[in-house]
């Protein structure tokens, strides 16, 4: 079984589904990951329900994963990169890497760290084998 990637996503309000989609293929791209191994696409549980979201993982197959706050702060020590103004309004550095981490589970280990589009971020998590996202 081949790995199994999940992909965490934070956005502006306002952020289109095209935006967000593109900005995940652009993450399983810089990997080299077909879209076949995407099991799971993260966000934080206030804004999984936004259209943008769920229409951008619709295009995958795939349901927005809501991440509580506190699984999002648990995954913290984590997250290798850090944004001021995330860590004031979520209280971790990066919320796409937090959630893609949170989702992937406690074994999982980031495979591409943030990358930003005008509107969105995206980081790629990668599932140990045999799991399944959370």
């Amino acid at each position: 079984m081949s790995d199994r990637i999940v992909a965490g996503i934070g956005f502006r309000r306002g952020t289109g589904a095209d935006e967000i989609a593109a900005l995940i293929a652009r993450a399983l791209g810089a990997i080299g990951a077909p879209h076949a191994d995407l099991a799971a696409i993260a966000t934080a549980a206030d804004r999984a329900a936004e259209p943008s979201i769920r229409q951008a993982a619709s295009e995958f197959g795939l349901s927005p994963c809501p991440v509580e706050p506190a699984a999002l702060e648990a995954c913290d020590p984590n997250v290798v990169t850090r944004s001021a103004r995330i860590e004031r309004l979520r209280g971790v550095g990066s919320l796409a890497e937090a959630a893609a981490l949170a989702a992937a589970g406690p074994e999982s280990r980031l495979a591409l760290p943030r990358i930003a589009s005008a509107g969105a971020t995206c980081a790629l998590a990668i599932l140990q084998h045999n799991a399944r996202p959370a």
